[in-house]
């Protein structure tokens, strides 16, 4: 067995060692060096025991995305070679698709309901980093990662890049880091940009997308700093309180085929219940995001960090 073949083998253990490592940490900082600071047992059981069963669950639809991805090939209009330079273009490109499928998760209802199951935490630690949900293969998102496999980027590379991102964030999900250095905080995504991401608070929702790069959320308006005087406050706008797997994983998922069943609605009015934004109804009842923001008198993020920071809460 060759090196390269041992560690691509062993690839779930050396991430799995490398999540752990992190989350002993961050326990051990946290009752060091933050006041009457705890991880919630119960909480941070159900974000292990998610992650954990997600990435089996994942790999048995991942043919899905690399079956796509290896069908767009044939159709390049380039073939680019897999140097350092291409590398580094594919990571950010692939950044900007992180971005764009991130935007959409919180816009459509559809893919909402599975990347709600990472939102449902009311607690913000690493713990909550693995809480992801099991069917993102099947909410047609994987079709942002084709325009990169059609210019000429490998799709190995593409997928490579992909996890990358997804191991950048996982360190972003602690409160034990507060802000980094004014250069990092300007170009890169961080802990305080993404407990931005995670509030709840009306000022907060739909805001700070980014994957690694925090620059895509101030060049398309969506960049929201956070404000000390609104400390964020995890969690949906109307938490689930439950620790049960199934209910976090399905309740989504449920809702929209309740929604959906409904008697009398149009054809129109079923289509928006799965693909309109979340919090959509036919009658008005309920509110999106954009009807709380409006409601609590504030307008839609704005790119400049500085007028977003003094923004009225």
């Amino acid at each position: 067995m060759t090196t390269t073949e041992f560690i691509h083998g062993n690839i779930g253990l050396y991430s799995a060692i490398f999540f752990f490592t992190l989350l002993a940490i961050e326990l051990i900082a946290i009752k060091l060096f933050r006041a009457n600071g705890k991880m919630p047992a119960k909480d941070a059981s159900l974000g292990i025991l998610t992650g954990v069963l997600s990435d089996p669950v994942n790999a048995m639809s991942a043919f899905i995305t690399l079956g796509i991805l290896s069908l767009a090939q044939p159709f390049q209009f380039f073939t680019l070679p897999v140097n350092p330079w291409t590398f580094l273009v594919c990571f950010i490109l692939d950044d900007l698709r992180f971005y764009c499928h991130h935007r959409v998760a919180h816009r459509c209802r559809w893919v909402w309901a599975m990347h709600v199951v990472h939102h449902s935490s009311q607690e913000y630690n690493l713990a909550v980093a693995l809480r992801q949900g099991w069917t993102k293969h099947f909410t047609g998102t994987m079709l942002f990662k084709v325009p990169l496999v059609l210019i000429g980027f490998d799709p190995i590379m593409v997928t490579f890049c992909g996890v990358l991102n997804a191991s950048y964030q996982f360190m972003l999900h602690t409160e034990t880091v507060n802000k980094l250095p004014r250069w990092v905080e300007a170009i890169f995504n961080t802990p305080s940009h993404h407990r931005v991401h995670h509030a709840s608070n009306p000022r907060y929702l739909d805001a700070n997308y980014a994957g690694t790069l925090i620059i895509w959320d101030r060049l398309f308006g969506t960049f929201v700093a956070e404000d000390e005087a609104d400390r964020p406050v995890y969690g949906l706008v109307k938490n689930l309180n439950t620790f049960n797997l199934f209910k976090v994983l399905s309740h989504e998922y449920i809702g929209i085929a309740k929604d959906v069943s409904q008697k009398g609605l149009t054809l129109f009015q079923r289509f928006c219940y799965v693909f309109a934004p979340p919090g959509w109804s036919h009658d008005g009842s309920r509110l999106s995001s954009t009807d709380i923001k409006r409601a609590a008198g504030i307008g839609a993020p704005s790119v400049d960090p500085v007028a977003a920071k003094t923004s009225p809460p």
